[in-house]
């Protein structure tokens, strides 16, 4: 599926002001107008043929409601027709465009609106049908049902949702609101009531599309939240899809208030961790009203949050990632990381890696936009982020800014070695993992620079991290000794601190196993063994014993050390030690 078909809302659903009263004879006019001019039009015929047959069937419903006087009471028409008005707009701008030919993304697209806008043409017809055949119920002749105890049994609790889905159906405006809060504090408290929605309460799931569909914001706010709700279950993700509510979810994240956008937002976060439902949600148009949002500097912290996770689930489908750079979002997300507000950063960082990590060109692209002093930033010791802020700033400048010897340079020159011992020394067990990441792969780089986190202490906390609590921490710290120690002078300024030496053959204990780290330590002490004063310190430290029981048992690296330390200088030495 190509890029243009899938975003098709672009300019389907274009947004009009519309006024605050809406009449029927105005909508009226404007479906006549519709009828005639799109008989003229001569590109795509079927697909004209088709929204005509709908537009003339949505005219003679309305003709016939307002004959009925089914409409003279009824809250419910204001929001029906202000949607209605929307989609007919729609229509016309298409109509516009088609009769001109000037739909300039080309054909596929042009097919995808065609077909979009015949849908929500559909979509109308029937809640317009409902709206007439439904008894509207004041709020005064309801009969208002108490909810069900804790404990209550299985049948009333079916009773009030299938009371609650009656008022949602056939109540006007107020009482449908009330209803649906009604609803998200029932699903928020007990989970049973969502099986029951979902799969125990006829038209559940179209009857919240509907609201989220045709509501005011207020309606869509608490749909949404109900959404919301249901979608945190995976077992009825699938009924929330078959029933249609990915793109009310999208026109509401388009079109709501900030909490109607937010609880839309969430629901879609968990509808796309399926791979499944990603197509859908780029087919109507969920990419570029997310990155809208993003880019719109009303939105709240929480809301951009929300569209980063998103679009990073979205971003795992290749092509769709591809669209997504096509429309600017690299440029939209690292002009967000100015912001100084720490749970948009987060997102955006987590969604920069996830689309750069094993894409070359968007990495560089990213570079490019000159990320490192934004990174660097939140790893100041003096701000108020994080342990969490500071651990992904860590994994980004890792995957960012170790790509050339320029960018390695500029890192070092805004004190960022500085940065990263502070938290070997002060950070939580995340934090310094992440801190021996960049320190492995800053051993890499080149000679120098192990070298320059010699002199600046690193070798000292490393050594300290030797005994953390996690292991992965343990052998991180291993493999980074064993990188700079070999340099001659690291080494020399390693052996010059005793506690370093007896650390090291201390955590030789052979009655533990031979593990990973315990290897990397072997290894630290053969480059130690190269010289006589390593050799001195490793005969000083009261754990020669350690050794010998490890060559005893067979294991090479032990036994190298031992042939070191057994040379002519040491053979005196070392045998009166193992005499005592």
């Amino acid at each position: 599926m190509s890029s243009e078909m899938r975003e098709d809302r672009t300019e389907a659903a274009p947004i009009y002001q519309l006024p605050e009263e809406v009449s029927l004879q105005r909508a009226s006019e404007l479906i006549n107008s519709l009828i005639s001019s799109s008989y003229s039009i001569l590109s795509f015929p079927a697909k004209w043929q088709l929204i005509r047959d709908k537009l003339e069937q949505l005219n003679s419903n309305l003709t016939a409601a307002a004959d009925g006087n089914f409409l003279s009471a009824n809250s419910a028409l204001t929001a029906f027709l202000k949607s209605m008005m929307t989609v007919l707009n729609g229509v016309q701008m298409l109509a516009d465009q088609c009769s001109d030919e000037t739909y300039s993304r080309g054909k596929l697209l042009m097919r995808s609106n065609l077909d979009a806008v015949s849908s929500r043409l559909e979509l109308h017809i029937k809640h317009l049908t409902q709206i007439c055949a439904s008894a509207i119920l004041s709020q005064s002749q309801a009969i208002v049902l108490t909810r069900p105890a804790v404990g209550a049994s299985r049948e009333d609790m079916r009773f009030y949702m299938k009371d609650l889905f009656s008022r949602l159906r056939i109540g006007d405006l107020d009482m449908r609101a009330q209803a649906l809060a009604i609803l998200n504090d029932v699903l928020r408290q007990d989970e049973k009531y969502v099986r029951i929605v979902v799969l125990e309460t006829a038209d559940s799931i179209s009857l919240l599309v509907k609201s989220l569909e045709f509501g005011d914001v207020g309606t869509q706010e608490k749909a949404a939240g109900a959404v919301s709700v249901i979608a945190s279950f995976d077992s009825y993700k699938g009924a929330l899809v078959t029933g249609g509510v990915i793109a009310p979810l999208i026109w509401t994240l388009e079109m709501g208030n900030e909490a109607g956008k937010e609880g839309a937002a969430r629901a879609l976060r968990k509808l796309t961790e399926n791979s499944d439902n990603v197509w859908s949600v780029s087919a109507h148009g969920g990419v570029t009203v997310l990155l809208k949002l993003c880019d719109n500097a009303d939105s709240s912290s929480e809301l951009i949050g929300l569209a980063c996770n998103i679009l990073r689930n979205l971003s795992s489908v290749e092509e769709i990632k591809k669209f997504m750079v096509e429309r600017g979002a690299v440029s939209v997300f690292t002009k967000l990381l100015k912001s100084k507000e720490e749970v948009v950063l987060i997102h955006v960082i987590e969604l920069l890696y996830a689309m750069a990590l094993e894409d070359d060109s968007v990495r560089h692209m990213v570079v490019g936009e000159g990320v490192n002093g934004s990174l660097v930033k939140l790893l100041d010791p003096s701000s108020p982020y994080s342990m969490k802020a500071r651990e992904v700033a860590f994994r980004a400048i890792e995957l960012f800014c170790f790509t050339s010897t320029s960018l390695i340079k500029a890192l070092m020159g805004c004190g960022f070695l500085n940065r990263v011992l502070f938290f070997l020394k002060n950070g939580e067990i995340s934090t310094q993992e992440s801190g021996l990441k960049v320190v492995s792969h800053l051993c890499e780089t080149s000679e120098e620079t192990k070298k320059v986190m010699g002199d600046a202490g690193f070798m000292t906390e490393i050594v300290k991290l030797l005994e953390a609590k996690s292991f992965e921490v343990r052998e991180l710290a291993a493999e980074a000794l064993c990188s700079m120690v070999p340099v001659q002078r690291n080494r020399r300024r390693f052996i010059r601190d005793d506690h370093n030496v007896k650390q090291i053959m201390r955590l030789l204990n052979p009655d533990e196993e031979i593990s990973v780290t315990k290897k990397l330590l072997l290894s630290v002490l053969i480059s130690l063994a190269d010289s006589s004063s390593g050799r001195r310190k490793i005969l000083a430290s009261g754990y020669v014993n350690h050794l010998e029981k490890l060559a005893e048992a067979n294991v090479l690296e032990a036994k190298k050390i031992i042939k070191k330390l057994s040379g002519a200088r040491f053979r005196s030495i070392l045998s009166k030690i193992w005499n005592m």
